[in-house]
């Protein structure tokens, strides 16, 4: 087997490593809004829920050069933001809300999405989404040291907001909801075989 320590790794190789093991991974679609008024728009792999009671989720959110990342600046200035699900539908408009935009510019109008009323946030949130969890900050932890920062958001989801056809006795469907997950470098999947399994008593 390969053996590496992390210890002589470079914070590349650990990326490149960590996110072709740990896969897949759900893509958070955040929109937040800056102080300004800016629509912010950004997708983070680094996500996940925490708990259900209370409802809980997390997105890790590296920092770019020591400097916050709009998303992150936002939320802790707002103390609020709407997480979307990235679907088969959306994902190429999503993934060009990655570019590097300056914090006056929406990545939104950008990747020409819709925003739309939030029913608890006044963060809007985008229709182009089926399904969307309207957060308040929970908590803010940095994690890492200078060479190396994480802006870790924990939200408390004050409500979600699904489309009517991924509904079913108070599930979603998620082969009709079409989430699509991050793998290691450039490689997205598609919901593959689904399959079913007993937990033991």
């Amino acid at each position: 087997m390969a053996a590496f320590s992390s210890e002589g790794l470079s914070k590349q190789e650990q990326h490149r490593l960590l996110t072709s093991i740990v896969a897949p991974r759900p893509i958070a679609f955040v929109s937040t809004m800056s102080e300004d008024g800016v629509l912010n728009a950004a997708p983070f792999s680094y996500f996940n829920i925490v708990s259900a009671e209370p409802p809980l989720l997390s997105i890790s959110i590296g920092r770019k050069k020591g400097q916050q990342k709009d998303t992150a600046r936002n939320i802790l200035q707002k103390k609020e933001f709407v997480v979307h699900v990235t679907d088969e539908d959306n994902v190429k408009k999503v993934n060009k809300t990655a570019a590097s935009l300056s914090p006056d510019e929406s990545e939104a109008a950008f990747a020409s999405l819709t925003p739309t009323v939030s029913h608890q946030t006044g963060v809007p949130s985008i229709k182009e989404s089926t399904v969307r969890m309207e957060c308040v900050l929970e908590q803010h932890l940095v994690i890492g040291d200078e060479n190396s920062v994480v802006d870790l958001i924990i939200g408390r989801i004050r409500h979600y907001d699904i489309e009517d056809k991924l509904i079913k006795d108070g599930s979603v469907r998620t082969d009709k909801m079409k989430p699509v997950a991050r793998l290691g470098g450039k490689e997205y999947a598609r919901l593959g075989h689904v399959f079913e399994l007993e937990r033991p008593d």
